[in-house]
């Protein structure tokens, strides 16, 4: 594991495959650059080099007495500032849920950074222009009562709401110990979700990226993420979609080979 110190903070992140084109992952809610651990040497094995973030206050790191700065736009802004510090280029992105959403921001504000967009079921909400409702508003309340939980001391109820948001009743159960364990370091990073900030997604913003991009999603994953990449996809010209046999929402974990064969094709082809 190393670091490099951007706006502030330190961004710690794991590699893999030193040397080859450079291929930046970015976790979704609850995770850190451990989610990535499938992805790492498989797809450095195909000539990439890949640097799994752990954005800022995410395991190795800490929450902070105030996690103020724990905003989609901040964590954007990290982005490209690691990015700008790594020296490599343009980078090809791969942003899973949450960060899926970072990576989609990316895209919009850096174009001069990516070579390359994978978004696997990026997460938020779609506004009209994409088929959106007004009131649509799950992910905001999901994400306040796991934080309310979390912070009356019941970890492990918080992370549960969070689970099944995603994944469906029982789903926290069905999780695998290692990747609960990843989630109970990153609970408290709930606290900061419930102020991020998301906004919607946009026709006119989406339409507005110009960077390849592969969307994925799992075949067995529930309906809102089909949604995203669906809206995305058509408002962004030339995207393509693969969908990811035996997977829910955990896609990169629950298929890794599946999921890397996806992404080294992709990036091969450019």
């Amino acid at each position: 594991m190393t670091s490099t110190r951007v706006n502030g903070t330190e961004i710690h992140y794991a590699e893999a495959g030193v040397g080859g084109q450079p291929l930046l992952l970015v976790h979704g809610t609850l995770g850190d650059q451990r989610s990535f651990a499938a992805q790492m040497e498989p797809i450095a094995a195909s000539g990439f080099h890949l640097m799994a973030l752990s954005m800022r206050h995410c395991w190795p790191g800490t929450w902070p007495a105030e996690g103020g700065d724990f905003r989609i736009d901040t964590h954007v802004a990290d982005v490209a500032a690691v990015i700008r510090a790594l020296g490599k280029g343009p980078v090809a992105l791969l942003g899973h849920s949450r960060g899926g959403h970072i990576a989609v921001r990316v895209a919009e504000r850096h174009p001069d950074l990516l070579r390359a967009l994978i978004l696997a079921e990026p997460g938020g909400e779609l506004d009209e222009s994409l088929g959106g409702k007004p009131a649509a508003a799950g992910n905001a309340n999901a994400f306040t009562k796991a934080a309310d939980l979390i912070e009356g001391g019941d970890e492990e109820g918080g992370l549960r709401v969070v689970a099944e948001h995603t994944g469906g009743p029982g789903a926290w159960e069905r999780r695998p110990e290692d990747r609960k364990v990843v989630s109970r370091a990153n609970a408290r990073t709930m606290l900061g979700q419930r102020y991020e900030q998301r906004r919607p997604y946009s026709r006119a913003s989406a339409a507005a990226i110009r960077t390849p991009t592969l969307f994925l999603y799992g075949a067995n994953t529930r309906p809102n993420f089909v949604a995203n990449v669906e809206a995305l996809s058509g408002a962004i010209a030339g995207s393509r979609v693969v969908v990811i046999p035996n997977a829910t929402h955990g896609l990169p974990y629950e298929n890794p080979p599946d999921f890397n064969a996806a992404v080294v094709g992709f990036l091969k082809a450019l």
